[in-house]
């Protein structure tokens, strides 16, 4: 069920969680990443990621692929374009909250 947990200033509870706003700048700059390395890049139990992503995958930001690759299931993560698009509305009300200006 997805929940809009946006405020009209495009702040997003969903995204604003630390991990959770760690994984989306990483899925950000790549088309998909490797579940493991995200893991590696955050530094956080398989669990506590899975948790993660499993709340920005009900929200609609996250979409994840399973493939075998070398004989193993992988997990590969990437935004989807409306998860983008929130995580930018998301940078832009935490510019504003600063009193910065979007590039």
């Amino acid at each position: 069920m997805k929940t809009d947990t946006r405020s009209p200033d495009g702040f997003d509870a969903t995204i604003h969680a630390e991990n959770r706003l760690r994984i989306c700048a990483l899925l950000e700059a790549v088309e998909q990443i490797e579940f493991a390395l995200v893991q590696e890049r955050l530094q956080v139990s398989a669990s506590v990621l899975s948790k993660h992503v499993s709340v920005l995958m009900d929200a609609g930001y996250v979409q994840q692929t399973r493939a075998v690759r070398d004989t193993r299931q992988r997990v590969w993560l990437s935004l989807t374009s409306p998860g983008r698009a929130a995580y930018h509305a998301h940078l832009a009300a935490l510019r504003a909250i600063v009193g910065e200006s979007p590039d």
